[in-house]
């Protein structure tokens, strides 16, 4: 019986060292490579490139006065919708002192020569009832006095616009009163009463009392990157993302690609513009920044793996097809075969050649 329970005891301790033993080996053992399965779909492949801007008005022009003095009345606010001719704003004239004691001395100066030409006229009247002078120079006589009266009135017409902005002789015109030249919104009065402001000139652009713009059409206005200018040409389709509204894309098509690059942050960029269709329910309001997607070419259900699965070699592209069974994960086997590439997207790429849709293809190490 000792003998017995002996024996035992050696096998157990014998057991116990193969199994400590067959333990480290496996332990020992590199961990079998196990790779994901991806399976070749048919998918919509998209190639585009995307350009930053922001949205504005076709159409927006800046109201500024044609004289110069201080604002009374404003009748228009940011977010108001104007017609033209509508009021904007109302304008108390500061004369300038150097102009008026100019007009007045033309005034005084006119005045004078009126005199003396009328004084001559009448002589000449008097010569011509008795039939001294000729009709010829009585007539010139006539003319010249009608010369000196107009003179003298367009001399006091210019007091008149310095004085208050406007004159009898300008008929309806009133230079003092702002009007809208368009109709549209007001998107900006950086202005307010009692504001001083200098009118558009030749030397001037003088004072912008508001700005208005037709919100009605809309346009995207960016820039893009010259090394994919060249994949560009008007009539293409843009999708505008709105940074305010990720959920809300919006229709365009590019009508304008800019035909001289500017330099920007070291980078040479080329001006872009689309015209927008807004969807029913959306506001836009100017100044929106947006990504615009430009679609450079398309794939309607091409089969496509992802990008992950090829593999690069010098100008040559490869993937590789499992060869054994499926479910046995930790044996898998693989097979190295050529394709051909169409376009991508950035995750998932077109297979023109050398990969079906039954085949399973290795994805990336798990």
């Amino acid at each position: 019986m000792k003998n017995v329970l002996k024996t035992c005891g050696w096998v157990l301790v014998g057991l116990f060292v193969i199994y400590t033993f067959y333990f480290l080996w496996k332990q020992s053992q590199p961990a079998p490579v196990v790779y994901e399965l991806v399976v070749p779909e048919q998918r919509d492949i998209y190639k585009n490139t995307v350009a930053t801007g922001t949205l504005e008005a076709r159409t927006q022009v800046e109201l500024k006065p044609q004289i110069t003095g201080v604002i009374t009345k404003l009748h228009v606010q940011p977010g108001q919708q104007i017609k033209a001719g509508d009021l904007v704003a109302v304008i108390r004239v500061i004369p300038d002192m150097g102009m008026l004691t100019q007009a007045q001395s033309s005034v005084e100066a006119a005045r004078i020569s009126l005199d003396e030409i009328q004084r001559e006229t009448e002589r000449t009247q008097r010569l011509y009832d008795k039939g001294v002078v000729s009709k010829e120079e009585y007539e010139q006589a006539q003319n010249r006095l009608d010369a000196a009266k107009d003179k003298l009135s367009a001399a006091r017409a210019q007091v008149e616009v310095i004085q208050k902005g406007s004159s009898a002789r300008a008929g309806n015109i009133n230079t003092t009163e702002v009007r809208s030249t368009m109709n549209g919104i007001v998107l900006n009065v950086p202005v307010k009463e009692g504001t001083s402001v200098s009118g558009s000139s030749a030397y001037s652009d003088g004072t912008t009392i508001a700005t208005v713009a037709d919100m009605k059409n809309i346009i995207f206005h960016g820039n893009i990157d010259e090394t994919e200018v060249a994949k560009l040409h008007t009539g293409m389709d843009v999708t505008l993302t709105p940074g305010s509204m990720q959920d809300v894309k919006i229709p365009a098509v590019l009508d304008y690609i800019s035909p001289e690059g500017t330099l920007q942050n070291g980078a040479k960029v080329f001006e872009l513009k689309a015209t927008a269709t807004i969807p029913q329910g959306v506001e836009i309001r100017s100044g929106y920044s947006v990504n615009a997607s430009i679609t450079l070419s398309e794939a309607k259900q091409a089969l496509s793996i992802d990008e992950t699965c090829v593999e690069f070699e010098g100008k040559k592209t490869y993937v590789y097809r499992l060869t054994s069974p499926k479910d046995d994960v930790e044996n898998q086997k693989w097979e190295r075969i050529p394709v051909e590439l169409g376009i991508s997207d950035g995750i998932h790429v077109v297979v023109k050649s050398g990969v079906s849709k039954s085949d399973i293809i290795r994805g990336i190490q798990k």
